[in-house]
């Protein structure tokens, strides 16, 4: 924008919205224009995929940009829709459909985030004269004595901490949760409140550009080489037969290998994007007991990982828990090594590992092929460095 607009004459600052067309996002902007403060709502147009636009389950195309509209009517605040779609798909559909290529599981909300979300829409709302850019986003942001740390949500059910975990420090000192402090059924009690239509409007549940779940088609798109099949190899080294192409398996899946034949059922237990070999093995074949980290975000103090290993907590899902953990620095800048108390299973390259103290983020980073494996329970040698660290 050329010219920068100003706050209405003895009004509130004024801050921008990302409006989604969904619940969370719009009782984010009716609770702020509610407070007082200059609210610009701000959406973002992602994409046009035919069925997308008409699912509710879904954010920032069709059906989702006319309801942000009618809030933004409803609440009286102004409204813009910015078409991301070329950054959107350069800079996540395009790196999700490679991701799988390299046999990794990707995760492309954490993607979105990272980019057009907290780079570009940060951006907008500053030509828009914003001083913060607020969220629908299930997260606490506490300041004290001038520095900004990130926190679990108070509804920890709906808690985005995993999602958010690349945020950087400058980022987080422009950005802003209001629903970090409440729970979403005081969230739809608010939309209620303020007479929103989309009260009663379901989650977004999907990842939004690929509405039918099948994340195989969005592969196939943009895949930038010749199709190839290639072998199911068991962990005892023998072949198990051929398979359609690397980017239909995951590491941890089970259905749809069309394996028998064996006494324990078998699931992929690794990728081997080089030579398109599924690994597969029992389930004691996935546990972990360490792995590395790429890409590291750190926003604990000092703003790098510490020295020697410190004590954390990890979360390698978004539906597990942190588990204890250490952490070290890795062989590389901006790697980290992290090992775990106890050997947890479902850790796949390409999902994040997020690193916590109690409640609070210290940041995080994605999971990178190999890391060791164990089939015991516990593992001894990460049980007397623990014991070392009480």
């Amino acid at each position: 924008m050329s010219t920068t607009p100003k706050s209405p004459e003895g009004s509130k600052p004024r801050i921008a919205v990302a409006m989604s067309g969904g619940v969370d996002s719009s009782v984010c902007a009716a609770l702020l224009a509610d407070r007082g403060y200059d609210v610009v709502g701000l959406t973002m147009q992602l994409y046009d995929h035919g069925a997308a636009t008409s699912t509710s389950k879904t954010c920032c195309a069709g059906q989702d940009i006319h309801d942000a509209k009618k809030v933004a009517n409803k609440v009286g605040i102004p409204h813009y829709v910015l078409d991301y779609e070329k950054l959107f798909e350069k800079d996540v559909i395009i790196p999700f459909a490679e991701s799988y290529q390299r046999g990794e599981t990707p995760i492309p909300c954490i993607l979105c985030n990272q980019t057009v979300k907290f780079r570009d829409l940060i951006a907008a709302a500053k030509d828009f004269g914003a001083e913060a850019l607020a969220t629908g986003h299930y997260i606490r942001r506490e300041e004290v004595n001038g520095e900004v740390s990130l926190h679990r949500a108070v509804d920890q059910s709906k808690d985005q901490s995993y999602f958010l975990f690349a945020t950087t420090s400058e980022q987080l000192s422009f950005l802003r949760f209001p629903l970090g402090e409440v729970s979403k059924s005081e969230t739809r009690s608010l939309a209620q409140k303020f007479d929103l239509d989309i009260a009663e409007k379901a989650d977004s549940q999907d990842i939004c550009f690929v509405p039918t779940g099948s994340y195989t088609n969005i592969v196939e798109k943009f895949h930038t080489g010749e199709k190839k099949k290639g072998r199911f190899i068991h962990v005892d080294g023998h072949d198990m037969g051929e398979h359609e192409g690397i980017e239909h398996y995951t590491v941890g899946q089970r259905r749809g290998l069309g394996l028998g034949g064996e006494a324990e059922p078998l699931y992929v237990v690794e990728i081997r994007p080089t030579d398109k070999v599924v690994v597969v093995g029992p389930r004691a074949n996935l546990a972990k007991h360490e792995i590395n980290v790429r890409d590291v975000n750190w926003l604990g103090r000092g703003g790098c990982i510490p020295d020697g290993e410190t004590r954390i907590e990890a979360r390698v899902r978004n539906t597990h828990e942190p588990v204890p953990a250490l952490i070290s620095q890795g062989a590389r800048a901006n790697q980290a090594k992290v090992f775990f108390e106890e050997s947890l299973f479902g850790v796949s390259p390409g999902q994040a590992c997020v690193f916590y103290s109690g409640e609070q983020v210290l940041g995080g980073g994605w999971i990178m092929p190999g890391g060791a494996n164990t089939s015991l329970p516990h593992n001894k040698r990460n049980e007397k460095v623990f014991a070392s660290k009480a």
